[in-house]
């Protein structure tokens, strides 16, 4: 919710929270059922979250101001958008969280694996600006088997998107399995490496995205916990200082 601090109108704050409509909000201040700090609300008044406001005696409380950072095992087939009215397989509607919440980055729709979600916008900018510490960890199974050569040029550097990509940490796990840990997020970076590679990647999997760590079944979330949110705020804040 924009510029609340200044204020935002009743009937907009109870339907941003959640509350009822703005609709039914006008009618609620019509008949003099909500009370603000003591006093009538009356239509067109503005108000923050810092307002006492109530409704028939009642405190109401903004839930939205909790806010929500999950870890989700993003199954294949899934879109991460949250444009729920073009995209039907989507991330939004996959989880059903009961307050809006949206993917930060994204993972493409044959991958399968870690994504984070939020309503929290700032942690966003944060995470996607904190490229010194942004490691992302995947598992990728390709469809022959993985050479001592293709594990050097992946390390590297490969050109793909009229650039070379950044050196990464590069190493065989199995005959057609490889661990992967990038820092920069091109489009589609791993499977245009692969096919730069003239190798064609069977199945991609996140397993770890900075300091959180995949630990769910497929399809499952779960809360951060204050120790891994706490790990993430001093990567963030290790990578502002390096940023200058």
């Amino acid at each position: 919710m924009e510029n609340q601090e200044k204020g935002i109108r009743l009937n907009k704050y109870l339907s941003e929270i959640g509350h009822c409509s703005r609709r039914e909000a006008d009618k609620l201040i019509n008949v003099d059922r909500i009370i603000v700090n003591g006093q009538k609300a009356v239509m067109g008044q503005k108000v923050t979250p810092k307002d006492r406001i109530e409704i028939d005696g009642v405190l109401v409380e903004n839930h939205q101001e909790r806010n929500v950072y999950i870890a989700f095992n993003k199954p294949v087939g899934i879109v991460c958008t949250t444009d729920t009215r073009v995209e039907k397989n989507n991330i939004i509607d996959y989880i059903n969280y009961p307050s809006r919440i949206f993917p930060i980055g994204r993972l493409d729709k044959p991958s399968e694996g870690l994504i984070l979600l939020t309503n929290d916008g700032d942690i966003v900018n944060k995470i996607l600006r904190a490229r010194n510490n942004h490691e992302k960890e995947y598992i990728v199974t390709v469809n022959k088997p993985v050479t001592s050569e293709f594990i050097k040029t992946m390390a590297n550097g490969v050109p793909i998107l009229d650039t070379i990509t950044r050196k990464c940490k590069v190493e065989q796990i199995h005959k057609k399995q490889f661990r992967i840990v990038l820092t920069q997020g091109l489009n589609r970076q791993i499977r245009r490496m692969c096919e730069y590679l003239d190798y064609r990647v069977v199945m991609l999997k996140r397993i770890r995205i900075m300091n959180i760590e995949l630990d769910l079944g497929v399809g499952k979330y779960r809360d951060l916990t204050k120790k891994e949110f706490s790990q993430l705020n001093s990567l963030m804040s290790d990578s502002k200082k390096h940023l200058g």
